[in-house]
């Protein structure tokens, strides 16, 4: 990967200004909420809005952006009003965090730029254990998140597979015809509703040092920051993170998007059913992403199944590595976690 100087500038200046702010509790909550609030969208983009982008490279990038921005404006005021000032959707209390930090460690302050910078070198990310975690009170379970997060890769890729299996040919068929009008506004609208179902759950991960209860004040500006950061992200295209799904196959085609987006919002229903354990939601889009991309090449006349596993393999490792780091920080930074981590030794 080649490297640009605000790769490194950029990073540092944000240190620099978390160890400067984090003895201040009311200025690093707000810095906290700014860099997490961007750092945690930019890096689930590819999840909840990548495959929108890529299939709408011909759109005005702010078509899309006033598009999804107002989802999120919808989305964020029906839980601030019927949650009596709580943009997480009663989330942040049901894992027992009912009140905002009042006093912040360096490295707290530091989670989200290091998210950043992972975003930066295309690693997705699980924010939950990232962001959350850091924190918590009361650990949850590390064993029982990981578990789930990878029973939900094994599903979302063996699901990829089969479905893929099947159409591909049916998709080949089609490819090089001109997509019914159907099609578009079945993706809008499938986009639509996976992006407000990613704020439902993951908002409490930027919210968690916020006020349980945001007045009116504090609640544009939130909601303001947060619009317009998403601008900013439609702006670059999904910045660079954004070429994991780039580089799949005909994901640009509004048909395979859709199909992607349909199933996805499916598999993330049926995980948050069978039990209450946070999961990573990005380890199923990889999953899915990756079965589906071993598939096509396994039926395409002119497919490469050893590329498509190299694919796999890249993603995988770069998750794991994002994994890696998400729990070394959260471990360093929650001496809960890192107490019942060390418990399982």
């Amino acid at each position: 990967m080649r490297f640009k100087k605000a790769d490194l500038t950029i990073p540092l200046i944000l240190t620099i200004i978390c160890y400067m702010v984090y003895p201040y509790p009311q200025i690093a909550m707000w810095c906290v909420f700014f860099f997490a609030s961007y750092s945690a969208i930019a890096n689930d983009s590819i999840q909840t809005i990548g495959t929108f982008i890529a299939s709408n490279s011909d759109k005005k990038w702010y078509y899309l952006w006033i598009y999804m921005g107002g989802i999120f404006l919808i989305t964020v005021t029906y839980s601030w009003i019927y949650y009596g000032g709580d943009i997480s959707y009663g989330r942040l209390a049901s894992k027992g965090l009912n009140e905002a930090p009042t006093n912040f460690q360096f490295l707290q302050v530091f989670a989200p730029v290091a998210l950043l910078i992972m975003t930066r070198f295309k690693m997705p990310v699980s924010t939950s254990i990232l962001l959350l975690s850091a924190f918590a009170t009361q650990a949850s379970s590390i064993t029982s998140i990981l578990s789930k997060s990878f029973f939900g890769y094994f599903i979302a890729f063996t699901l990829a597979v089969i479905v893929w299996v099947f159409t591909t040919n049916l998709f080949e068929k089609y490819k090089n015809t001109k997509p019914s009008k159907l099609w578009l506004p079945l993706q809008w609208v499938s986009s639509g509703a996976l992006w407000s179902a990613w704020i439902m759950q993951d908002m409490a991960n930027v919210a968690v040092v916020l006020p349980r209860s945001l007045n009116f004040d504090q609640f544009i500006v939130v909601a303001s920051f947060i619009f317009f950061g998403l601008g900013l992200l439609f702006y670059l295209r999904g910045d660079r993170i954004q070429q994991i799904v780039l580089e799949k196959s005909d994901i640009i085609d509004v048909r395979a998007a859709t199909v992607v987006d349909f199933i996805y919002a499916c598999l993330l229903f049926y995980l948050k059913e069978i039990s209450t354990i946070p999961i990573s939601t990005t380890w199923v889009f990889i999953g899915l992403l990756g079965g589906r991309e071993l598939a096509i090449n396994l039926r395409k006349k002119n497919g490469n199944y050893k590329d498509a596993l190299s694919m796999i393999g890249k993603d995988t490792l770069s998750a794991g590595i994002g994994l890696i780091i998400s729990l070394i920080l959260a471990m360093s930074i929650n001496e809960n976690m890192r107490q019942e981590f060390f418990n399982l030794f």
